[in-house]
């Protein structure tokens, strides 16, 4: 099974991305988050592909070494597998059904909306509340992915020493996430449909959300690696050095204009035609607010260039900003890696669900 629902004890929010494993330990006092502890480590290329794990001890060994980094003492964990590695589909139950009944009926009826064998896929189910179409009915999200995606998640984090507690959905997390950066919208109201823009190593994902719901996903094969190899090609490094000197500096005078500026070009064309492909297939107007996350968000001015060429008000995502934090965060650290968190961020949220 998926573990959409199982909780507590507290958890860390784990998020293993193609290009880096990043960790997230909140408390909660009162309505007032506190970030406990949090660190992030850069992957090898080829531990991630495709949002698939390919070296499952790779990632166990990066995972001990953020655990070990972060201090944390938790050893359960809120993970997640990529959107485009599940299927997930709403169907309709009568809501007389216990929650046993439920079950059983939905593992009974499941193949007809699953083309995999039952015994080849982890599923799950969460009750979404009464069916607007029938009062009499319940509208229940189904969830599967196909078992090797979970089980590698679960193997990596045990090589780590943590076990997985609850096993999310990277949409469903950033959709969690959403609520803290609500606020950082001016005039922000949840009616507003408003565009989040995760733009990640080698992965744009835009979600578009409507009463804090995401209504539309659309994945697209753009990110900072190909940032990361023109620095490569044009500056004679290695793609770690490249890497390096993206996140640091250093590089000579004609970076910004040669190299940065077409990025930043291409980076708000990609975005730019997901938003159409969506408006294409919608009958909302528009949207009226865009959030930039993911570690390409980090890229000084993005929001203002970003906002410029779409007409679109634009924020970077920083979940963090009214959260304070525990004496072993360094606060420039976590502003930096912020727009990267949020998908660990609502994994850690699990906890107070």
């Amino acid at each position: 099974m998926f573990f959409l629902k199982r909780n507590k004890p507290s958890l860390l929010g784990l998020d293993i991305s193609t290009a880096a494993v990043k960790l997230l330990e909140l408390s909660k006092t009162g309505n007032r988050y506190r970030v406990e502890s949090y660190s992030a480590s850069p992957l090898p290329q080829d531990a991630v592909v495709d949002k698939t794990i390919a070296k499952v001890e790779t990632i166990g060994n990066t995972i001990k070494a953020v655990v070990n980094q972060s201090g944390t003492k938790l050893k359960h964990v809120a993970v997640a597998v990529a959107g485009s590695l599940v299927i997930t589909k709403t169907i309709a139950m009568p809501a007389s059904l216990t929650d046993e009944e439920l079950e059983a009926q939905i593992e009974l009826e499941a193949d007809q909306y699953i083309p995999y064998a039952l015994d080849e896929v982890s599923l799950d189910f969460e009750v979404q509340g009464r069916s607007e179409k029938n009062p009499d009915m319940v509208d229940v999200l189904l969830v599967a992915s196909r078992r090797e995606n979970v089980d590698d998640r679960v193997a990596a984090l045990e090589l780590a020493g943590l076990k997985a507690e609850i096993v999310d959905v990277e949409s469903y997390a950033l959709e969690n996430a959403f609520t803290l950066v609500l606020d950082q919208i001016p005039g922000a109201t949840p009616e507003k449909t408003v565009a989040i823009a995760d733009v990640g190593s080698t992965m744009t994902t835009l979600n578009v959300l409507y009463k804090g719901r995401i209504i539309y996903t659309r994945e697209q094969g753009f990110g900072g690696k190909q940032l990361t190899e023109e620095i490569q090609r044009r500056y004679g490094l290695s793609y770690e050095e490249a890497g390096l000197a993206k996140k640091h500096g250093g590089l000579p005078d004609n970076y910004l204009p040669e190299v940065l500026e077409p990025f930043k070009q291409a980076m708000a064309q990609q975005i730019g035609r997901s938003l159409q492909f969506f408006l294409s297939s919608s009958s909302h107007r528009g949207v009226e607010h865009l959030v930039l996350a993911g570690g390409c968000s980090s890229i000084a001015g993005i929001a203002r260039f970003v906002e410029q060429s779409l007409g679109i008000p634009t924020t970077v995502a920083n979940p963090f900003i009214n959260m304070s934090l525990s004496a072993r965060v360094k606060p420039q650290s976590l502003s930096n890696d912020a727009p990267a968190m949020m998908t660990a961020c609502g994994l850690a949220l699990r906890s107070f669900d």
